[in-house]
């Protein structure tokens, strides 16, 4: 089996993703937003890209690997 992609290099490529901002996002659009890519190769991985530059690139985690780094900012 192949490892998964880490990133992609323009976020506009998960097409019809959901996107959600964190709950503690600031009016200033300073924060990240993470989707999960329901089709294509980047199916059942967690996208995360910076909410100031929406068509940028995206950085892509395991859930399990998403999970661990949340909660080691805790």
């Amino acid at each position: 089996m192949s490892a998964p992609p880490r990133h992609i290099s323009v976020s506009t490529f998960l097409h019809g993703a959901q996107w959600r901002r964190s709950s503690r996002s600031t009016g200033m659009n300073n924060c990240v937003e993470t989707a999960r890519p329901g089709t294509g190769p980047w199916r059942g991985l967690v996208a995360v890209r910076d909410s100031k530059n929406v068509c940028g690139p995206a950085l892509l985690f395991t859930p399990d690997a998403w999970k661990e780094f949340l909660m080691g900012l805790t």
